[in-house]
């Protein structure tokens, strides 16, 4: 009896890695539910509220400027080698180049252009936001400011929000958004929420952020992701538009590459007669006299030069007058 072989999880693993025959008819993405526009709501109120209480100079304010006094990488020098690596996770250069290569093989492999697509528009909505909000309140960094105890707004600085963490929070976030099961995105979510914080305690680490600006940056990369389900269907139309245009100069491609079917002219059999102009045309001189047909070419050879032939008969053709050998005229004659 025959048994089928089971399966290891890493026979699984490698099995995946595959291409799909075809792109998969279950795929889903994020709904703009209730409970996605409740958490929105609540981060944008959060958002606001960060903002509200660094342009008042509150009491956040005041504890930005008591853990910049502390100085965290003096207090843990041990670290600081292993987070001036680590602090790369929020850059948004590395990061974009790593995520862009896992989920181009992920478009490759369900033959589907959403997930770069999803990138794209995540970047974008990034960049707009995030680097608006930095030029329009222009807040000074710990190592640049001039006055202790100020929030260091409009004096030119472009730290608030803080884009390494809005950019951690998006750029790992997406891999969660883009999850094939619940069970992944769920998996893949706190992965992002512990490197997006760690990227964020970091820069307060180093000095080169306030506690402030960590918050609305994780408040802002926040918003991104939840308000992506707004972008699907652009998104989609922009999927459809780009494949057409994939098809359509693939179309053109293989037909300029394509050899031209030859056209066929039908042939005259007959050779083609030379029409001569007599006004141009050279007058020949006179011909040599053509020797008989009946004359072997070549020199003339005598009759005792010539090969013996010892003919079967006569070659002489019958004529009426002559009498064959050895009869006398007078036999031939009928009155004898």
């Amino acid at each position: 009896m025959r048994t089928e072989r089971n399966l290891t999880r890493l026979d699984r693993v490698f099995a995946r890695l595959d291409r799909e025959p075809e792109r998969p008819a279950h795929i889903v993405f994020p709904r703009m539910s209730r409970h996605r526009v409740a958490l929105l709501s609540a981060t944008l109120a959060f958002y606001l509220a960060i903002v509200w209480l660094v342009v008042t100079t509150s009491w956040l304010v005041r504890f930005d400027w008591q853990v910049m006094f502390f100085r965290p990488y003096q207090q843990w020098p041990s670290i600081h080698a292993f987070l001036d690596y680590y602090v790369v996770l929020g850059q948004r250069g590395p990061t974009a180049v790593m995520v862009a290569a896992w989920l181009g093989w992920r478009s490759w492999r369900q033959h589907t252009l959403r997930p770069m697509l999803v990138l794209g528009a995540s970047l974008l909505l990034l960049n707009i936001t995030v680097g608006a909000a930095k030029i329009g309140m222009g807040r000074l960094g710990p190592h640049y400011a001039t006055t202790i105890g100020s929030n260091e707004m409009g004096l030119g600085g472009d730290i608030f929000p803080s884009g390494h963490t809005a950019n951690a929070v998006v750029t790992w976030g997406i891999l969660a958004y883009l999850a094939s099961t619940p069970r992944a995105r769920r998996w893949l979510s706190a992965l992002s929420a512990v490197t997006s914080l760690g990227v964020g305690l970091t820069t307060v680490y180093l000095g080169t952020h306030w506690l402030s600006d960590v918050l609305l940056g994780w408040a802002a990369g926040l918003l991104v992701l939840l308000a992506l389900p707004w972008c699907e269907p652009l998104i989609a139309r922009a999927e459809t538009w780009l494949l057409d245009l994939r098809d359509r100069l693939r179309e053109r491609w293989s037909t300029a590459r394509r050899p031209a079917t030859p056209v066929t002219v039908p042939v005259s059999l007959a050779a083609p007669r030379k029409t001569v102009d007599l006004q141009k045309a050279p007058i020949a001189g006179p011909r040599a006299p053509r020797s008989p047909a009946y004359l072997a070419p070549g020199p003339h050879t005598t009759r005792a030069e010539r090969t013996p032939v010892t003919p079967a008969g006569s070659r002489r053709p019958p004529h009426a007058d002559r009498l064959p050998r050895g009869t006398t005229a007078s036999a031939a004659r009928p009155g004898n």
